[in-house]
């Protein structure tokens, strides 16, 4: 599900316009290894993210996220982070601007794969051995392996 009804229903009405969305970052733990997808769209390795639907508990939707995009059980233990991303737009010409809630998830059951088409790979990595990643996804990441405590905000 590339793109969800509500924002193809938002852009039918504003068209390009800057849109403002929530998104999930679920960094799924197991051991001493990290859930990771590789984007069909740029081949990026990340954790799983997705956009919150309207009405949507944050953490409930990063584990349909992960079970959608990667075939795998989790559940949240903690918001690790919450912060604000720079403006982006997409090829086609669409704004947006996300406020990510990136949490820790354990893992609980399920094997890897690819399952909605919005990835080519979901695998497990070593955490002393991830491929190549931006900065972002590495700081992602790095807040979800954080000795537990509260979440951290930008100020």
């Amino acid at each position: 599900m590339p793109i969800p009804e509500f924002i193809l229903a938002l852009r039918a009405a504003v068209g390009h316009d800057l849109l403002w969305l929530t998104g999930v970052t679920a960094v799924v733990v197991r051991a001493d290894e990290v859930l990771l997808v590789r984007r069909a769209d740029d081949g990026a390795w990340t954790p799983v993210t997705g956009i919150i639907d309207p009405g949507e508990e944050p953490a409930v939707a990063g584990a349909r996220e992960v079970l959608e995009e990667a075939s795998v059980v989790a559940v949240a233990e903690r918001l690790t982070w919450v912060h604000v991303l720079p403006p982006m737009v997409y090829d086609n010409g669409d704004r947006v601007q996300y406020l990510d809630h990136t949490f820790r998830f354990r893992y609980v059951s399920g094997e890897p794969f690819p399952a909605d088409g919005e990835n080519t790979e979901a695998a497990w990595f070593p955490l002393d051995a991830l491929p190549p990643m931006s900065d972002e996804m590495h700081a992602r990441i790095a807040s979800a392996l954080a000795p537990a405590g509260p979440a951290a905000f930008e100020s």
